[in-house]
């Protein structure tokens, strides 16, 4: 795929985007969030894409919306649409959601306002010693979007999310650390490939199981113990019909790895 502010690459399974706005700190402007979720639609479909991860050219992840584009009038506000009519942001956030497939962010620099939360709704966050977040929404006279009311609490409680979004604070690595905002922090120098071991760790894991418990954690805070529990023992008859089932099995008696074919 031939895209302008996007890059996307296959191999062993995971399917890396690359923002890559490098010289504007991948600032969602231009077509950027169009080709976005292009890329994610790609990676969603292809059968062969085991994992898939988001990371940013250069010394950013992604600033969020370009400013400058904002003010020059150059980028129209998706705010604006109408209310029945999604911005590709959002579409972007419940696709990542949506995908039964395992969502890394991997987070190189600078991940602030949208691109914050664009970090904060994939699965996983593995973070570079360079990583900064910050909320800064409320520092431009505007209100979080791409999920990040819905997302940053769930992380770091209310009372921590609040401080944040009220005050557009920007924390560094470590923090966000300590906070449980990433599951891990690594040198800069050593993210690629510590994102590669990282990612390959889902990669031994049946697909069909790994779906189904991510739509269960989703619900987590939306039902109680008993539905959790009938959740549950839906998504285990779902499993227990499947191929790849008879193949963990199988494979712990032969004492061999398993190889799941998502069937």
């Amino acid at each position: 795929m031939n895209w302008e502010f996007v890059l996307f690459k296959k191999e062993d399974g995971i399917g890396t985007i690359t923002l890559n706005r490098p010289d504007s700190m991948n600032a969602l402007g231009g077509g950027m969030r169009q080709e976005i979720l292009a890329a994610m639609e790609v990676a969603a479909a292809d059968s062969e894409v085991k994992v898939i991860v988001i990371t940013g050219a250069g010394k950013a992840f992604c600033a969020g919306g370009d400013v400058k584009e904002f003010v020059s009038g150059g980028t129209r506000a998706e705010a604006n649409l109408p209310i029945d009519q999604r911005p590709t942001r959002d579409k972007i956030i419940l696709l990542i959601q949506a995908t039964g497939k395992p969502v890394i962010a991997s987070v190189n620099g600078a991940a602030a306002g949208g691109g914050c939360n664009l970090a904060l709704a994939c699965d996983m966050r593995i973070a570079s010693d360079r990583a900064r977040f910050g909320q800064v929404f409320v520092r431009r006279g505007l209100h979080p979007d791409w999920g990040g009311i819905w997302f940053l609490p769930r992380l770091v409680g209310y009372a921590k999310a609040a401080e944040l979004i009220f005050s557009g604070e920007v924390i560094d690595a470590q923090e966000a650390l300590r906070i449980g905002l990433v599951n891990k922090v690594v040198p800069h120098e050593e993210l690629s490939k510590a994102t590669k071991e990282f990612a390959m760790k889902f990669m031994k894991s049946a697909p069909i199981p790994v779906s189904l418990a991510k739509k269960g954690l989703q619900n987590f805070s939306r039902i109680d113990l008993a539905q959790a529990l009938d959740q549950e023992r839906l998504a285990q008859s779902l499993c227990w019909n499947t191929e790849d089932r008879e193949e963990g099995m199988r494979s712990f008696v032969e004492k061999r790895d398993p190889v799941f074919k998502g069937k």
